[in-house]
C-alpha cells in the first residue's frame, strides 16, 4: 500500500507512545499517569454534561475552559489556548511559531515527539547535548535559531531548570519563540507562567494528564502573549474547529477550579517520589534529581533493558529507552502509589540478589 503514500508520510518516523498492555494485576509504572483519580468535581461535571445537548457541537472557542484557566493563573482568556492534549497544542506551536529558516533548538535527550514534529512539518533542527550530569546548559542556546523548545522538568531525565536560568534564556533570545513544555512542572519545578507578561516570545504549555489525573480526557493548553495565541488559533481553525468535546470542556474546567484536589495529588506524588528515590539509592541505583512524577535511575553494571525485562516477568512495567545510547542503562519509573512502589522495590531486591 505504500505506493499510495505521499512523500512526507514515506519519510516519517512516528512517535512511539508508552505501552498500554492489557494484562491483569499489572503494576503499571511506564506512562507517567496519575496513581490517583481525578477531581470529584470534574467527574460530576462530566456526568452532568451527558444529556440531550450532545447532539450539538461544542463551543469552538472553549470560552468557559479558557476563563477557568486564565483565572487560575491570573491571566486573560485571550492569553490561553486549549487543545486535544498537550501533544496537539505542541503540534500547532511547531507549525505556527517554530517553522523558520534558522534551526529549531532542543535538548538531545528530551521529549521524542519534537523530532517527529520537525519531520512532519519540514522544520530544520539541532539537538543540543545535555551536560555530563544530564542538565540543560542555557549558554548552549545562545546561538542563531528559529526557536527553542524544551520540557521543564526535562523528560525523561526529570531534572528541572531554574526559573532564573529560563529568564536568562529569554533575555538572550528576544527575537524567536521559546516554548517551555511544563507537563510535569506541578511536581516540584518553578513554572515560567509568571514570565508571560514580560516576555512576548514565551509560550508555556501544560497538560491535564498528570497533576490533574485526566489523561483519558485529552486536554492541554498553552499560555502566552495574545499574538502567540492568535497564531495557534489560526492553525487550529485551519485544521479542526472543534478539538474539544462538550464533556472535555466541562470536566477540564471543573478540574482546574478544584485547586484543593490538585494540590493534594501533587503533595502525595512528591512524598512518594522522595521515598522511592531513597529506596532505589539504598539498592545501589544512581537516581537523577527529579521534579517530575517519575524518576530516572540506573544500576551499573546492569543494562536498562535487562532490568526492564526482568521486572516485566514479575508483572511490573517501566519505561526503557535505548536511543540515544547514553541513556540505555536508565529506567524511567513512574511514581505510583506507595504500595506499587513497594512492590517495585521488593522485585528489584529479588532481581539484584
Amino acid at each position: 500500500m505504500s505506493r499510495y503514500w505521499s512523500k512526507v508520510v514515506d519519510g516519517l518516523t512516528p512517535y512511539v507512545p508508552g505501552e498500554q498492555p492489557k494484562l491483569p494485576n499489572l503494576v503499571k509504572l511506564n506512562t507517567n499517569e496519575s496513581p490517583y483519580g481525578p477531581s470529584p468535581r470534574a467527574l460530576a461535571a462530566l456526568r452532568a454534561e451527558v444529556d440531550d445537548t450532545l447532539r450539538l457541537y461544542p463551543d469552538p472557542s472553549c470560552d468557559s475552559l479558557r476563563a477557568s484557566i486564565a483565572a487560575f493563573y491570573k491571566l486573560k482568556p485571550a492569553q490561553v489556548f486549549v487543545g486535544n492534549g498537550s501533544d496537539e497544542v505542541l503540534a500547532h506551536a511547531f507549525l505556527a511559531l517554530l517553522k523558520h529558516d534558522e534551526p529549531l533548538l532542543f535538548p538531545d535527550i528530551s521529549y521524542s515527539f519534537y523530532p517527529v514534529y520537525c519531520g512532519l512539518y519540514g522544520i530544520e533542527y539541532r539537538q543540543v547535548p545535555l551536560t555530563a550530569s544530564f542538565e540543560i546548559r542555557v549558554d548552549d542556546y545562545f546561538a542563531p535559531n528559529g526557536g527553542i523548545i524544551f520540557p521543564n522538568p526535562n523528560a525523561p531525565t526529570g531534572r528541572p531548570l531554574a526559573l532564573a536560568e529560563i529568564e536568562r534564556l529569554l533575555r538572550a533570545n528576544a527575537g524567536t519563540v521559546v516554548v517551555v513544555d511544563e507537563d510535569y512542572v506541578d511536581f516540584g519545578a518553578e513554572s515560567a507562567v509568571g514570565l508571560v507578561e514580560r516576555y512576548p516570545q514565551l509560550l508555556v504549555v501544560h497538560t491535564l494528564s498528570k497533576s490533574r489525573a485526566l489523561a483519558g480526557l485529552r486536554v492541554g493548553y498553552a499560555l502566552g502573549d495574545t499574538g502567540l495565541i492568535e497564531a495557534l488559533h489560526r492553525v487550529k481553525d485551519s485544521f479542526n474547529s472543534y478539538p474539544l468535546g462538550r464533556l472535555a470542556i466541562a470536566g477540564a474546567a471543573a478540574a482546574i477550579e478544584d485547586r484543593a484536589h490538585f494540590e493534594q495529588i501533587c503533595a502525595k506524588v512528591i512524598a512518594t517520589r522522595a521515598r522511592l528515590a531513597s529506596d532505589l539509592a539504598a539498592l545501589g541505583f544512581e537516581v537523577l534529581p527529579s521534579a517530575a512524577n517519575f524518576v530516572f535511575a540506573r544500576h551499573d553494571p546492569h543494562s536498562g533493558a535487562e532490568l526492564a525485562a526482568r521486572l516485566r516477568e514479575r508483572g511490573i512495567i517501566v519505561r526503557h529507552f535505548n536511543n540515544p545510547p547514553r541513556i540505555e542503562p536508565f529506567l524511567r519509573i513512574t511514581v505510583g502509589t506507595d504500595a506499587q512502589c513497594q512492590t517495585l522495590i521488593a522485585a528489584l531486591k529479588s532481581i539484584l540478589a
